[in-house]
């Protein structure tokens, strides 16, 4: 009987001691190698306790929608270290710059010295291309490098730069799908992008179409159809309220000179039965004055109203500062919209060393400040500034920095690169306070 007990004592203990070491094996197994885990280590049989967990958890708000809001959140709080955008101050944007990164090659950057056209005196000047990213095709040197318009960080930075001035509406220069200018490639599939950083910024597009190859009536057209088509009914396209209640858009018309005012008449007057007036595609159009005896020929033509475009002042009769109160007037006159053109200054000697003529020195600010008075005094309906990024003819207010290299660059040195989106704003704000005061 004793000989019983001692073995069922000993078979009891050998057994409590395979439970414990069955018991230590289980536990030291991972997640992954425990036989009642699923592939992706969630349970398959839940708790009662875990199904009041995922009910919770489908309860919570859907994660990526608080990562947008905290964005826009974070973006509308930003935007408030802005002035106000001004949507009466327009700058002539381009968007044809390309580098090896975004685009393959340089783009613009490598702009070729153009000859004179008087081949005796071509002779005495450089001829070649730029070779970006050291030798560029301007006097001064951006300070984002030989960028690309497509990228994605330029976008954003041009807009916070153009936020900066309190300019309210960027005029991208346009060509329609596939075509460009003679130093470009085509940047139509740039809009998209551009419309959408805008957007974020609640800064305004508008189109200034360029003389393209084989511009007419007919395709012009059929391009104004295409732009209201396809980017009309984005929030970031621009439109003007008309003294009728009309939301319209407004687009600049570069070189308009080079079609006769027939051929535009046939497009703009609404006598003409082939007329773009009174049909989904009207808009405001505004013509490119440059000698005088283009304003009676763009009242005939049916536009809406002139610029003036060039940055030099005496350049032409348009962009001579002393006859904007006589074209105001003419302006006033017929019912036209007067839209001056003002720029800090003017030097295209690295893509034409010939022209020293047309060089309009910065004077540190002074000149822009000059043509921003002389703006206002002829009680414009929108001021344009000639140029955001035309850095070619060195009339950019786009932030530049002294670069040292074997070119040799000027900069807004003693001023600081934002100095001329600095000078924007206070005249923005000027213009503001003014058009407030002639509507009184």
């Amino acid at each position: 009987m004793a000989r019983f007990r001692r073995k069922s004592c000993i078979t009891l203990i050998a057994l409590v001691l395979l439970v414990l070491i069955v018991t230590v094996v289980l536990k030291a197994l991972t997640p992954e190698d425990s036989p009642f885990s699923s592939p992706v280590g969630v349970e398959l049989f839940p708790d009662r306790k875990n199904d009041d967990q995922v009910q919770k958890d489908n309860n919570k708000p859907d994660q990526t929608k608080m990562n947008d809001s905290a964005q826009s959140d974070k973006l509308e709080a930003s935007l408030r270290r802005f002035p106000p955008p001004n949507y009466y101050v327009h700058a002539f944007y381009y968007a044809w710059y390309g580098n090896p990164k975004f685009d393959g090659q340089y783009i613009h950057w490598n702009h070729p010295q153009l000859p004179h056209w008087d081949f005796k005196v071509a002779q005495g000047y450089p001829q070649g291309r730029h070779s970006p990213p050291d030798d560029i095709g301007a006097n001064f040197y951006p300070s984002l490098g030989a960028y690309s318009s497509r990228d994605p960080s330029v976008l954003e930075s041009h807009m916070q730069q153009l936020r900066t001035a309190a300019i309210g509406v960027l005029a991208v220069s346009w060509y329609p799908p596939n075509l460009s200018d003679d130093n470009g490639e085509a940047m139509d599939d740039i809009v998209p992008l551009l419309l959408e950083v805008a957007n974020k910024y609640h800064i305004k597009v508008a189109f200034h179409i360029e003389p393209y190859k084989d511009r007419d009536e007919v395709n012009m057209f059929t391009n104004v159809k295409y732009i209201i088509e396809k980017y009309g009914e984005h929030p970031a396209f621009f439109k003007y309220r008309t003294n009728t209640g009309k939301l319209l858009p407004l687009f600049y018309v570069y070189d308009s000179y080079l079609m006769n005012s027939e051929q535009w008449a046939k497009l703009l007057k609404h006598t003409e039965s082939n007329s773009i007036r009174d049909t989904p595609y009207d808009a405001i159009f505004i013509a490119l004055l440059v000698e005088e005896k283009h304003k009676r020929e763009i009242l005939t033509a049916g536009f809406d109203g002139v610029y003036t475009y060039f940055a030099t002042n005496g350049f032409s009769y348009g962009s001579t500062q002393r006859n904007w109160d006589s074209i105001k007037a003419f302006c006033e006159d017929n019912n036209l919209i007067f839209i001056p053109s003002v720029g800090p200054g003017y030097i295209d000697t690295s893509i034409r060393p010939w022209n020293f003529q047309n060089t309009r020195n910065r004077i540190n600010g002074k000149y822009y400040e000059t043509s921003l008075s002389a703006a206002l005094q002829a009680r414009p309906d929108f001021i344009s500034i000639t140029s955001f990024n035309e850095w070619h003819e060195g009339s950019q207010i786009e932030m530049a920095i002294p670069k040292t290299s074997q070119t040799v660059y000027l900069d807004y040195l003693p001023n600081k690169p934002a100095i001329y989106l600095e000078i924007t704003r206070k005249w923005a704000a000027i213009f503001g306070g003014e058009r407030r005061r002639w509507q009184d």
